[in-house]
């Protein structure tokens, strides 16, 4: 990562750029080309060997298959081994990507995610204006797999920390550990490290014509038991060498381990990857513990779950009513031509170039209350979005040129009330702005904020028109 790196902001390839393999399983030869995306895309899958093939993107929901590595599918295109590649981005710090494959499977290279940083460190990386939106924990996340005696925890950090430890019961590999504690160390100390296995799992493999695209180069096999000649003749075979042989250590052929602990280092680089798939940037110490591709990928689903629960938490405004806001009545009333009974906002508390806070105070004198619920009182939710619309309107009108505006409504979407607004309640309205304002069209994201809980939501649409 450049030394001049922000990590706060989203970033991107400077240009698409293209690499070529074999799927280690499939032993088919794929192209695959990382193209940039635009700011808030993401990481997403394309099989363009396939017709009309949806995006598949890089999520723990679409995990269809963790046998032999983790498999994402949409339909009928799924793409294999994407744990690699993932785990390379997120150690680049690279947010949005098209990562376009003409096959079923991510290129195994040299079975490690060097190939793929280098890669982008040859394209180059370029800062988006966007910020990048970090996820912190407030409490513990354990996860626990009795059967496979795997365990994981997540724990609250002020960054992205990883440590992994592996036991497999191997006089070979041993008691290994593994540790990671800057994200921006992961091109040299992770990225190298290269797949591994048994050689029991080898044969199992190979008796199921399930690894086509292996070569000394791009697994390490960890000899756990005894090898006669007829199996060291099937394995020079496979992998078509004659020097094939078990080193003193435990390791077959000649392989060179890049690091003593190169295994414990590459099961950090999958859960790197396989962490990736939750789909949100966190800031979180994770303990792994004799982890796998399953048992990662449901850590990642308990790790989504907790931050899609309280995600709006991360986004409360503050507000102090001490403060002096932005824009008081007086100014809102010559910007809006709404009025009594029908201005619905008493002050602005903030206001950038995206977004704008409103405020809104609600007392049991609201001339609505009269015929709404007398008996309970409850503000109805469609003044709640108006509420809101006005609030965006006061936006809107100030990134205009100068002059008059009156907005009118073109579409109201996935709006939803979660609680009730009632008489005594203040509500804090957040208008985010969802893309530059187009020929006066105005697509806002609105959120009611109350005791800081979400009350109500909604994507508001807009048309400002310009007044005399």
């Amino acid at each position: 990562m450049e030394v001049n790196f922000n990590p706060d902001k989203q970033h991107t390839l400077a240009k698409a750029v293209s690499i070529s393999g074999t799927g280690l399983h499939t032993g088919v030869m794929v192209d695959m080309k990382l193209n940039p995306a635009n700011p808030g895309f993401g990481i997403q899958f394309q099989r363009t060997d396939i017709a009309g093939s949806h995006l598949i993107k890089a999520d723990c929901e679409l995990v269809t298959d963790t046998s032999r590595g983790t498999t994402l599918q949409v339909g009928d295109a799924k793409v294999s081994t994407v744990e690699h590649i993932l785990a390379a981005l997120t150690g680049m710090g690279i947010d949005n990507v098209l990562i376009e494959v003409n096959g079923p499977e991510i290129p195994i290279i040299d079975g490690s995610s060097m190939p793929f940083t280098d890669l982008i460190v040859k394209t180059g990386i370029i800062e988006q204006e966007a910020a990048k939106a970090w996820y912190s924990l407030d409490e513990n996340i354990y996860y626990y797999d009795e059967h496979k005696r795997v365990e994981m925890t997540a724990l609250p950090s002020t960054s992205y920390q990883i440590t992994t430890l592996i036991d497999f019961n191997s006089p070979v590999l041993g008691t290994q550990h593994a540790g990671l504690k800057n994200i921006r160390d992961f091109k040299t100390e992770i990225a190298p490290c290269r797949t591994f296995c048994f050689l029991h799992e080898l044969e199992m493999l190979l008796d199921n014509n399930l690894i086509k695209g292996g070569d000394v180069n791009n697994a390490i096999v960890v000899v756990d038991k005894p090898v006669d000649t007829k199996e060291m003749n099937r394995l020079k075979k496979v992998f078509k060498r004659e020097n094939i042989e078990v080193k003193s250590e435990g390791y077959l052929n000649n392989l060179e381990l890049r690091f003593p602990n190169e295994p414990a280092r590459h099961k950090l680089l999958d859960v790197v990857g396989d962490l990736t798939l939750i789909g949100y940037p966190i800031k979180a110490r994770i303990i792994a513990n004799r982890p796998g591709h399953s048992t990662n990928v449901e850590f990642a689903k308990k790790i989504k779950q907790y931050i899609k629960k309280n995600k709006h938490l991360k986004d409360v405004p503050v507000y102090d009513p001490a403060q002096p806001p932005v824009f008081g009545f007086d100014y809102i009333e010559k910007t809006l031509p709404h009025r009594f009974p029908f201005l619905l906002v008493d002050k602005i508390i903030e206001l950038s170039d995206n977004h704008i806070i409103g405020i809104k105070n609600v007392t049991f004198n609201e001339w609505f209350f009269q015929g709404h619920f007398p008996s309970n009182p409850v503000m109805p939710g469609v003044l709640q979005v108006e509420a809101l619309a006005q609030t965006g309107g006061i936006l809107c009108i100030n990134l205009m040129p100068e002059g008059k505006y009156d907005t009118y409504f073109v579409k109201i979407n996935n709006c939803k009330f979660k609680q009730k607004v009632v008489p005594g309640d203040t509500m804090i309205l957040k208008m985010e702005l969802n893309g530059p304002i187009r020929r006066g069209l105005c697509d806002m994201k609105g959120t009611v904020y109350v005791g800081g809980k979400v009350a109500t939501e909604a994507d508001l649409v807009a048309q400002l028109v310009k007044v005399g």
